[in-house]
């Protein structure tokens, strides 16, 4: 254990210990690269829920295709946003330039490092010395 909460303990019959908040590996196990899975809610996530035209977070809001799938454009990170339904509907088949609309941002595929720090919640001061996050 390399540091802990001290606040907190771990009770047993017999015994207190510390509440581990950092520990140390004796060994590690290589853990397969992860990607971020594609799917709505990842989109959504990445986008903070809110449209990438006209910026409004407002319920209900959809994906998506900058390049529609009827002239090629494909189920890929840099082609789906997230919409609110009044964009959406007044963007159609049609690319954002030829419906006169502009993305707010550059889609762009996430990096699971950062997606997962994003979305994770608060990270525990005492983490932070051995984090790669700042």
């Amino acid at each position: 254990m390399v540091e802990h909460r001290a606040s907190l303990v771990v009770r047993t019959i017999r015994e207190v210990y510390a509440y581990p908040s950092v520990i140390r590996l004796s060994a590690y196990l290589r853990v397969p690269f992860k990607k971020v899975e594609l799917s709505r809610k990842n989109i959504l996530r990445r986008d903070g829920f809110h449209c990438m035209y006209c910026g409004d977070h407002h319920p209900p809001l959809t994906v998506d295709h900058i390049i529609p799938r009827s002239r090629g454009g494909g189920d890929v990170w840099e082609n789906l946003v997230c919409a609110c339904v009044k964009c959406n509907n007044r963007k159609g088949s049609r690319t954002p330039e030829e419906a006169g609309m502009r993305l707010l941002t550059t889609p762009r595929k996430p990096h699971h490092v950062l997606f997962l720090k994003h979305y994770a919640g608060r990270v525990d001061d005492t983490w932070r010395p051995y984090l790669f996050m700042d």
